[in-house]
């Protein structure tokens, strides 16, 4: 009886691991591509902008010049595959000194 009531435990948590790792290689990877393209934007390059990606939910965050630099991150963001939305908490402080 206990190896019945434990293998009923234990038998799903370990089909949910590999989900949950599966998810966080996702997250990883959409990571990776929001930053390839960011980097690639003439209008963005240059910026520190940090991504983090968690279920496929990318918050931006970070400084930029102008509101326009501020919404190409976010539309660029957008179309990368997987992502389902994205927190844009990008701040704007106009231009950098030189």
């Amino acid at each position: 009886m206990k190896r019945r009531t434990f293998l009923s435990v234990i038998v799903p948590l370990a089909a949910a691991v590999p989900a949950l790792s599966q998810k966080k290689v996702e997250d990883g990877l959409i990571t990776d591509r929001v930053r390839q393209r960011l980097v690639s934007d003439p209008e963005i390059k240059g910026y520190k902008v940090d991504v983090e990606t968690k279920g496929g939910v990318v918050t931006l965050t970070g400084t930029v010049e102008t509101e326009r630099a501020r919404a190409k991150a976010e539309k660029v963001t957008r179309k990368v595959s997987g992502v389902k939305s994205v927190v844009n908490k990008l701040r704007v402080e106009g231009p950098r000194p030189k």
